[in-house]
């Protein structure tokens, strides 16, 4: 395509955005007003500032959830794919969590001390993920900073490498990435005083030269990341890669933290059981808990010694233990940890993944269909119960490959078609999750939206 042909298409997109909106302002007055009275109370007009980044314009405001539906106070009812960008993967009120959560209500919810239900979650999380010491934090930002910490503890090393594009929650050394071959903070964030150089190294995901010459100097206390990217669209591992870090992290005395908050979606053990790796510390958040505030890292035996021989676990000679750092007094509360059971237990079992994976993989497989029947230079990926459409024609292998070929006008513009046709995916990117009450009728639904934008895109003459 021309550039002034690619002009052409990205005046006519922002047109056909500009038609989505105004039908959505329309159809959502009473959560057009409702956003309009956030501005007076909130600092980005929702109660968190993620909220304001929906493609309508303003995000709808939500009357009830339940399974894989949603109704805002317009009565509009979506078939969620977005399951609160990961949080809800678990569905939107499931029953066992809503009868652990009742129970646990009417006995206590925040007390710093543990219950009973925490022996058995502890042993849940060692079967299901193999590391045998764990802590729980109300994040899996929280778990991720308690993971370089205890790195930088073991190591006394300073510095944490991620890989270009990455998003591993507010972690500040995780807010750097590389464009134009330099090296900045990702996202639009602004610089916030933070000397990124001296905390911070990050190379692009799959090049193991870039990696090995950034491990080498000796100041790496661990390597921070996804087993696949999610976050930037999805970007696959290589071949080898995994073994190749692996040696490489141990040839260097450098932690490897594995962030599995959104690929637990590829099975009860997440990608890393299903792939055999082998992290020093593993960590899972948002969906854990089934929508309550939570995460989890574990340890392994040699990392756990490692901490304890600077931090003994029990030590009879003073009558205080020292303080980690990391955690907080909500942190493993009684609610969180009854709602913990309940998922692991009776909603994120092997039935449950086997039913969301199969539709998984019927949306992956109807979308693919759509593309190729109508030859566009697209491509769908796929991780267990979650699937992505990217408008380019192969899986990216880096960061790099990403911000040379994401069309994030037409992202955003499918975003805006699929709310006003009753459908929701995570606003960030073209990502859809399914959960345990998604129905083949909900599948269904997207292979016919989709189809539809296809059509909308060809009329507009912009693909």
């Amino acid at each position: 395509m021309t550039v002034t042909m690619q002009v052409t298409a990205d005046a006519t997109i922002e047109a056909l955005l500009d038609a989505e909106q105004a039908r959505f302002l329309q159809s959502h007055p009473r959560s057009a007003a409702a956003w309009q009275e956030g501005q007076t109370h909130f600092l980005f007009g929702g109660p968190s500032h993620w909220m304001r980044r929906w493609a309508g314009g303003f995000p709808v405001y939500v009357d009830q959830a339940q399974g894989a539906r949603i109704r805002d106070i317009d009565g509009r009812e979506y078939v969620d794919f977005c399951l609160g960008d990961t949080g809800g993967m678990c569905g939107h009120t499931p029953a066992p969590v809503l009868q652990a959560t009742q129970r646990q209500l009417a006995r206590g919810t925040t007390m710093m001390l543990p219950t009973e239900d925490s022996l058995w979650v502890g042993q849940e999380l060692t079967r299901r993920f193999g590391l045998p010491y764990w802590t729980l934090t109300t994040s899996a930002t929280d778990a991720n900073r308690g993971a370089i910490r205890i790195a930088r503890m073991i190591t006394g090393r300073t510095k944490v490498l991620v890989f270009s594009g990455c998003y591993h929650g507010g972690v500040e050394e995780a807010h750097v990435e590389i464009r134009d071959g330099k090296i900045g903070l990702r996202n639009m964030i602004h610089p916030n005083g933070v000397n990124h150089a001296a905390v911070s190294k990050v190379v692009e995901f799959n090049d193991l030269a870039a990696l090995e010459a950034a491990l080498a100097d000796g100041d790496v206390a661990c390597v921070l990341t996804e087993p696949i990217m999610t976050n930037f669209g999805m970007i696959p591992p290589a071949d080898g890669f995994h073994t190749a870090l692996r040696e490489l992290t141990r040839r260097t005395g450098t932690v490897l933290v594995i962030d599995e908050t959104h690929t637990l979606s590829s099975g009860p053990g997440g990608y890393t059981a299903l792939h055999g790796l082998e992290p020093d510390i593993l960590v899972a958040g948002k969906a854990i808990a089934g929508g309550i505030p939570a995460a989890v890292f574990g340890l392994t035996q040699e990392i756990a010694e490692r901490v304890w021989a600077i931090v003994p676990r029990v030590n009879p000679r003073i009558r205080q233990s020292a303080h980690l750092g990391i955690g907080g007094t909500l942190a493993g509360n009684a609610l969180t940890v009854a709602t913990m059971r309940a998922v692991l237990e009776e909603v994120l079992t092997p039935a449950n993944y086997q039913h969301m994976i199969g539709l998984a993989s019927k949306l992956a497989d109807d979308a693919r269909a759509i593309i190729d029947a109508n030859r566009l230079p697209w491509h769908v990926t796929q991780v267990g119960a979650r699937a992505e459409i990217m408008f380019m024609p192969s899986p990216p292998k880096s960061g790099a490959d990403v911000i040379a070929g994401r069309r994030a006008n037409l992202e955003t513009l499918l975003h805006a078609f699929y709310m006003n046709e009753g459908i929701l995916v995570t606003p960030f990117h073209t990502m859809f999750l399914i959960c345990p009450a998604t129905e083949a009728v909900d599948v269904a639904r997207h292979a016919e939206v989709f189809a539809r934008f296809v059509a909308l895109l060809q009329q507009a003459k912009v693909i």
